[in-house]
């Protein structure tokens, strides 16, 4: 059986003020039903993070629309769950109506996951779906778990499924991984407290993952991330977004590859002086309609820089210097760090700089469970 994994497609998002809706409804409609059409599956996997936004504008709802019928007149099943950027009752909505028409969208969590068989010449697959959970949704489903943290949470999750060992098993979930690999365009959650351990997937065939944006197997190449299909910051500039096919072959036999994707505008770093990066015969082979972050080299300002140079580069996203003052300007390189520190790093050291002594471990321990707590009820 064959699966076309898909997550995080972030629908009505914005990147640097720009709307990434033509890029989206291209990637969407154009490559990725170009790449159901020649793959053939049988279903397609989209594993949370359909929207951008838990109340979605109207032009990404319709564009949600006609991907989904567009896909469900190409594949025996479709299946959808939310992620942490959903609402679950939004993405949950009409889905029994859905149903019918092979269009399997999460449930709001319950305690309970039921899944969806489908069946070919190997036997029977069962496919679960488990939307984006926290601790507390769990402590309320299944008050005998009391989970301390968000391993526990999706482990008591599974603990409930009836799940046959002797057919193939499929999950689509939406965590965060102990061990894979952020980027800049993810949600940094409070000193990894969103981390679920592997582990805990131990019964599945294949585990579709959604949450992180760049391609990646975690421990086993069967729990995989497939990443975004188009890049939401330029720390993606160097990546190489794809689709992830799976076929599912006789029982512990997996077979995980990917299709790459192109966009219909790509993100591209350039670095250089005004007079370089305008120079023909500089920008005369690249894409100038591309997504720019450019870096001017000038040791002085260019008056009007971006207005300037978007006479060439229409969509540069960011302009910024990198010069003799900017690289001295030891306050701006502090703050641009503190978007990389997590909250309990960022408490340590302002707890250090008034007090001249560091955390001790059971400060340390409270401070982390506090956050926890403030995150939960904030989320």
């Amino acid at each position: 059986m064959r699966f076309i994994h898909l997550s995080d497609l972030h629908i009505g998002k914005r990147v640097n003020e720009f709307s990434m809706l033509d890029d989206q409804r291209y990637i969407l409609l154009d490559r990725i039903v170009d790449c159901i059409l020649a793959e053939k599956p049988d279903a397609v996997l989209i594993a949370g993070d359909v929207y951008d936004k838990t109340v979605p504008s109207a032009e990404a709802v319709q564009l949600l629309d006609d991907f989904l019928v567009k896909i469900s007149g190409l594949v025996d099943k479709v299946f959808v769950i939310s992620g942490n950027h959903d609402s679950p009752e939004r993405i949950a909505f009409g889905s029994k109506i859905m149903d019918i028409g092979g269009v399997h969208m999460s449930p709001v969590y319950d305690g309970f996951v039921k899944p969806v068989s489908m069946e070919d010449g190997f036997g029977r697959v069962d496919v679960f779906m488990l939307p984006f959970i926290k601790p507390a949704h769990v402590r309320a489903c299944i008050p005998e778990a009391d989970p301390a943290n968000y391993s526990d949470a999706v482990k008591a999750a599974i603990g409930r499924m009836d799940i046959d060992g002797s057919n193939r098993n499929v999950l689509v979930t939406h965590q965060f991984v102990t061990g894979a690999t952020r980027c800049d365009s993810e949600d940094i959650s409070v000193g990894g407290s969103d981390n679920v351990d592997a582990d805990v997937f131990g019964q599945f065939d294949y585990v579709a993952l959604g949450h992180l944006h760049r391609p990646q197997h975690v421990g086993r190449k069967s729990v995989r991330y497939c990443g975004t299909p188009l890049k939401y910051s330029f720390s993606e500039a160097g990546d190489r977004k794809s689709v992830t096919v799976v076929d599912l072959l006789e029982k512990e036999n997996v077979v995980v590859r990917e299709v790459l994707l192109a966009p219909l505008r790509d993100m591209r770093e350039i670095k250089g002086s005004y007079m370089r990066i305008t120079d023909r015969g500089y920008y005369k082979d690249l894409n100038t309609g591309d997504y720019f972050h450019i870096t001017l080299t000038d040791e002085e300002d260019v008056l009007d820089a971006i207005g300037k140079l978007r006479a060439i580069y229409p969509n540069i996203m960011r302009l910024d210097y990198d010069n003799e003052r900017t690289r001295s300007n030891a306050e701006v390189g502090a703050a641009d760090d503190l978007d990389k520190k997590t909250p309990l790093e960022l408490f340590a050291e302002f707890y250090e700089a008034q007090n001249n002594k560091e955390l001790s471990k059971e400060q340390r321990g409270f401070v982390s469970g506090l956050i926890e707590r403030i995150w939960e009820g904030g989320k």
